[in-house]
């Protein structure tokens, strides 16, 4: 491992960044399945207040200071817009026209632009071994692409571009928050900096829902609540306090790669959850992407 990190603190990065990988993963089923019984914004709501409380509640029996100290507003707003804004505004749009399979998939092209920006701002000059991964990792996810958007056919892939466009402004606007947070670190203890960045990021969320969606509880199902709580407390909560903890141990440019199992977790879990159709790609693309994380990881 290149770097200043000592080896266990790079090995304890590994293991948040891994929960953070499955919990993300699992997140795009989860998604999909929220649609069928939520307002897709509004539920963002429920799923905000609930993480907020919850990380607050940690803050407090921590005896963390829960105010930022000055000057770090401006951070906490950019971040929370970034890091979190992008999954909770743009994301839900990319699922009106792609499978939650398509959309996780698109999503992580997010270590190239997070490699690509990790150079100019962060000084991380990419050794070979890491580029090698992220080669394979890529090899991996465009794989699975290819092989999602050949079975959809030429018009339904130009009917699929608005989700495209989407989720890709996604993946630009986390790649961002990721080497900015690294960057320009928020001197704060990462419990109440993840709960801030949460009520800054799904401001525009309470617009939207008020503005243009009705809520009816009575459709809501056992599977959307429970949806629900995944969304709140484990793909907001544990998943978020997870990767800020991973970006502290280990270089943003390998911690972004590390994120290319996601896709691939995402993708195996909405065939087994949703019935999304899996295959032979889906297989060589998980070996691809793990070994890139692999290698990566040695250099």
């Amino acid at each position: 491992m290149s770097g200043t990190a000592t080896q266990p603190v790079a090995l304890r990065g590994f293991g948040w960044l891994g929960i953070t990988a499955f919990a993300w993963g699992l997140n795009w089923p989860v998604m999909k399945a929220l649609m069928a019984d939520w307002p897709p914004y509004t539920v963002r709501i429920f799923a905000a207040l609930a993480a907020v409380a919850m990380l607050l509640l940690i803050a407090t029996i921590q005896r963390d200071r829960l105010m930022p100290r000055r000057g770090q507003w401006g951070r906490l707003f950019l971040f929370g817009t970034l890091n979190i804004g992008a999954w909770s505004v743009v994301a839900p749009l990319s699922l009106f026209w792609l499978d939650a399979a398509e959309a996780a998939i698109i999503a992580y092209t997010m270590p190239v632009w997070a490699t690509v920006l990790a150079w100019p701002v962060l000084g991380e000059r990419p050794t070979l071994a890491r580029v090698g991964g992220l080669v394979l990792g890529l090899s991996g996810v465009t794989l699975l692409m290819a092989g999602t958007l050949a079975d959809s056919g030429l018009a339904a892939l130009w009917a699929k571009l608005p989700g495209v466009a989407a989720i890709l402004g996604t993946a630009l606007m986390f790649a961002t928050g990721a080497v900015l947070t690294k960057r320009f670190p928020v001197q704060m203890p990462p419990v109440p900096m993840v709960a801030w960045q949460i009520v800054f990021g799904t401001l525009p969320v309470w617009v939207i829902a008020f503005s243009f969606e009705t809520l009816d509880l009575a459709r809501v199902t056992p599977t959307g609540w429970f949806c629900l709580f995944y969304l709140g407390l484990i793909a907001q909560c544990v998943a978020y306090l997870a990767w800020f903890r991973a970006l502290r141990a280990l270089p943003a440019g390998l911690a972004a790669i590390g994120n290319l199992m996601v896709p691939v977790i995402g993708v195996l879990s909405s065939g087994l959850l949703l019935g999304e159709p899996l295959g032979w790609r889906h297989a060589v693309a998980l070996v691809l992407t793990l070994g890139g994380v692999l290698l990566a990881a040695r250099g």
